[in-house]
């Protein structure tokens, strides 16, 4: 899943008003940023594999540091002790990642190192998986909307064109050609999920949450 773990970060927003946006997504693509790092220094393994869903043409191979529901819940403690007052909704996100996965990979996703792997495929199907993902993505910009108002045209226009960016990169993972080669997807991975946290920072410095 891509863009429904950045619907959870929108959506929290509501709840946690006074935490950054930025850290809310953070939180709940945690595993997709820890994981290109891991791949990177050789600690997890990924292949391409045109084909091996219908929605994604890579075959997690080895994922256990980043994407266990046990090292998910070891990153979410980590991640939730900067929050005192957030705490459970931030360590919610982190583990939440796990949950998506589950609903839409193949049976790859581990519960812990070395256990048996689980997933219910729905990314078997690309309509299937828009029907789910998109609808969740609208709901949580929509929460985000609700929750905050613009302080200037920046924080206006700045979201719209986030959230218009963002369905265009889902659009673009589903239809695109592959990624040439694992060092690409790496660093693609690594720059842009930085790129997009920079940006989310800005978007959310520039809105006004609605605290009660």
């Amino acid at each position: 899943m891509f863009i429904g773990h950045f619907a959870l970060g929108f959506a929290a927003k509501r709840a946690a008003p006074r935490v950054s946006l930025a850290a809310l997504c953070a939180a709940a693509q945690t595993a997709d940023l820890l994981w290109p790092i891991l791949v990177a220094v050789g600690a997890e393994q990924v292949r391409i594999d045109p084909g091996n869903t219908a929605v994604t043409p890579l075959e997690f191979v080895s994922y256990p540091y980043s994407h266990s529901l046990l090292f998910l819940c070891i990153w979410g403690a980590v991640f939730a002790a900067a929050y005192s007052r957030t705490s459970l909704l931030i360590f919610g996100l982190v583990v939440s990642h796990w949950v998506l996965d589950f609903v839409t990979h193949r049976p790859d996703m581990p519960l812990y190192p070395g256990s048996p792997r689980f997933g219910l495929g729905l990314w078997s199907s690309v309509a299937a998986t828009v029907a789910v993902e998109l609808p969740m993505y609208a709901a949580g910009l929509w929460i985000y909307a609700r929750a905050t108002r613009p302080r200037d045209a920046k924080g206006k226009w700045g979201f719209w064109t986030l959230a218009a960016f963002l369905t265009i990169v889902y659009i673009a993972n589903i239809a695109g050609p592959p990624p040439p080669s694992v060092g690409a997807l790496w660093v693609s991975a690594i720059v842009g999920g930085l790129i997009l946290l920079v940006w989310i920072w800005w978007v959310d410095h520039h809105r006004d949450a609605f605290v009660s």
